[in-house]
């Protein structure tokens, strides 16, 4: 449904089993390649004896907590970020009302209405989303082996990302917070945090803050740098902020609206040419740079029982003027 190509997952050998750095996702095509890919260095799934996981999303976790279960030896960690969330996602009904709520409240009453449609009658093995034998509370040291790694709480893209650092290897195990080509969809969870958006920035500064390391990302090659790819982030952000800025009318505009008056990916499609699913994230993310807008003091928004409305500021009078 969301285009998936590929899930990087990284594993650390030790004398006592492999850690993995994020777990895939529980379909046939990735457990058959992860089975592929142990073999080649001449090891099993039932040699994992723990996972890293750096977010909740099922391409990360679900894979991980089906070894667990099939095995009953890898004991897996996740950002407790992640708890209300993955409680949510237990609970499928109440899971799909909240993303449907948030694109009403977005002013996208036809993809809620489409969301819900899709998803009547889903199944959902609950098997999956089973809670993690560890939460990670705050940035921790983890002993991997021979190996020290630095947990960093990175919230943004999901209210819970963990990312690892490796400092004497110099690899950042970057989950989807830093991805090589493409920025995380941002504001599209079941449990939201007030600013979304403005976490993931913060946090990008705070991997920025790091030593510039090779960036091992979940998507993607791990050919980059750290520090030249947070740059690009952060600067491509700003860069939406003001299209979102000045997307919004004296007027006003929902988020729909400038999910309409923007374009999309890079290939700059504009928003009748996404399918439901990714008109539905870019929805979601409008509203993110919308609300930080809002929190910046550049936009006020007006929440109604039917949407939310944003307006621009009005400038201040000029001098000698009231």
């Amino acid at each position: 449904m969301d285009g998936l190509k590929a899930v990087n997952v990284y594993v650390i050998e030790t004398e006592d089993g492999l850690t993995l750095v994020d777990g895939g996702w529980a379909v046939e095509a990735s457990r058959k390649q992860l089975e592929d890919s142990l073999r080649k260095i001449g090891h099993h799934p039932r040699d994992i004896t723990s996972f890293l996981v750096t977010h909740v999303h099922r391409d990360h976790y679900t894979q991980a907590a089906a070894i667990r279960s099939e095995f009953g030896t890898a004991a897996v960690s996740l950002g407790r970020g992640e708890r209300p969330a993955l409680e949510l996602i237990r609970d499928p009904d109440r899971a799909e009302r909240s993303t449907e709520s948030q694109l009403r409240r977005a002013g996208a009453d036809e993809l809620a209405d489409r969301w819900r449609a899709a998803s009547e009658g889903a199944e959902r093995d609950l098997t999956h989303w089973t809670l993690p034998d560890q939460w990670l509370d705050d940035d921790q040291r983890i002993q991997v082996g021979t190996r020290t790694l630095e947990a960093v709480a990175t919230p943004g893209h999901t209210r819970g990302h963990f990312v690892f650092v490796d400092r004497a290897a110099g690899v950042l195990f970057a989950g989807d917070h830093v991805l090589p080509t493409i920025t995380p969809s941002i504001g599209f969870e079941p449990v939201q945090g007030m600013l979304p958006l403005g976490d993931f920035l913060s946090s990008l500064l705070r991997v920025r803050d790091l030593p510039d390391l090779r960036l091992a990302p979940a998507h993607g090659a791990a050919d980059r740098r750290s520090h030249e790819r947070v740059d690009e982030l952060l600067a491509h952000h700003d860069h939406r902020l003001a299209l979102c800025l000045a997307a919004v009318s004296p007027s006003g505009a929902t988020a729909l609206d400038v999910a309409r008056a923007v374009t999309w990916t890079r290939r700059e499609r504009h928003f009748d040419e996404l399918d439901g699913f990714n008109a539905g994230l870019a929805t979601l993310e409008s509203k993110a740079h919308l609300d930080l807008l809002v929190a910046r003091g550049t936009l006020t928004a007006d929440t109604s029982d039917v949407a939310t409305i944003y307006r621009p500021v009005p400038p201040p009078p000029a001098a000698g003027q009231r």
